[in-house]
């Protein structure tokens, strides 16, 4: 299945969706995560191997962390070489003073913010659809 790549048709059919919980951005040198994890997002840099997991098992291995974030999902079908879905969305959270960690899965685009303001980034990104599916096009 091809994603979308019309950016008025992906912001005003992004439906963010809040995942329940709270995830933590958390790296560990051995390159492999340890046992009794399942993080959502692994990233291999040079320095590390980054994990984004659920808070709860961050503590339980003892892994470090002081980013607590909250997980939205963009339901939305992007496909990967669209163009300009990340900067809008980016845009309306600055505009909003929230921070975004963007992560783009083969179906999904995936966004942590501030846990503490996860439901008003939700708001923000609710209010960007509504606002994309009223404007005429160019």
């Amino acid at each position: 299945m091809t994603g979308e790549r019309d950016l008025r048709t992906l912001l005003s059919g992004m439906r963010p969706e809040l995942n329940p919980g709270r995830y933590v951005f958390t790296t560990t040198p051995r390159g492999a995560a340890p046992e009794g994890v399942d993080p959502v997002v692994t990233v291999a840099e040079p320095e590390g191997l980054t994990l984004v997991l659920p808070e709860a098992q961050a503590v339980s291995v003892g892994l470090r962390y002081d980013y607590v974030a909250g997980w939205i999902t963009l339901r939305v079908h992007s496909a990967l070489d669209a163009v300009g879905l990340t900067a809008a969305v980016s845009l309306a959270l600055t505009d909003a003073g929230l921070s975004c960690n963007v992560v783009a899965g083969f179906h999904h685009d995936h966004l942590f913010v501030p846990y503490d303001r996860a439901a008003e980034a939700v708001g923000v990104l609710e209010t960007l659809a509504a606002e994309s599916g009223q404007r005429p096009r160019p």
